[in-house]
């Protein structure tokens, strides 16, 4: 497990970050589990665990404060690519985020920057088909109540 690196690509700001400070916890064929702390301090919350979710194209977050209150389940749209002779994967955010608040409430983000990124060709016809679908296929799990199935792969992960 240590010997994997991960990175996260964004087309809006055009960058690739390696994320060295992340901590994999677990991984096998369908999915990564990492925890990690903020890159830069903020207010709203300091630490997470993340699961990617490689046969979903999902990345479910748990955005918690210091004392590890959950703020909100951060749901990033993703792509990924496995880079054989580093032992790398890049997660590609797909830019359309779902929030779904500690009071159940559900907020869809970024869906003009999805609409920017084709319109400057920074990102192709088939990624955003994709990133559409699997949208719809998170927000069909979250409305039909079945969202526990997911963020139960992180419950137990010790956030220390």
């Amino acid at each position: 497990m240590g010997n994997i690196k991960l990175y996260r690509r964004r087309f809006i700001p055009d960058e690739k970050i390696y994320l060295k400070d992340d901590k994999i916890i677990y991984t096998d064929n369908k999915k990564i589990i990492t925890k990690w702390n903020t890159l830069k301090k903020r207010n709203d919350f300091a630490k997470g665990i993340s699961c990617y979710f490689l046969d979903k194209g999902i990345k479910v977050s748990k955005f918690m404060k210091e004392d590890n209150e959950l703020v909100y389940w951060y749901c990033d749209i993703i792509d990924w690519e496995y880079n054989d002779e580093e032992k790398s994967y890049t997660f590609n955010d797909l830019l359309v985020d779902v929030v779904i608040y500690p009071d159940g409430s559900v907020r869809v983000l970024d869906l003009g920057e999805i609409s920017e990124a084709m319109a400057r060709e920074l990102i192709g016809n088939e990624r955003v088909k994709n990133a559409l679908k699997t949208t719809d296929k998170l927000l069909n799990i979250i409305y039909e109540g079945r969202f526990d199935e997911l963020k139960k792969e992180l419950e137990n992960v010790d956030v220390r």
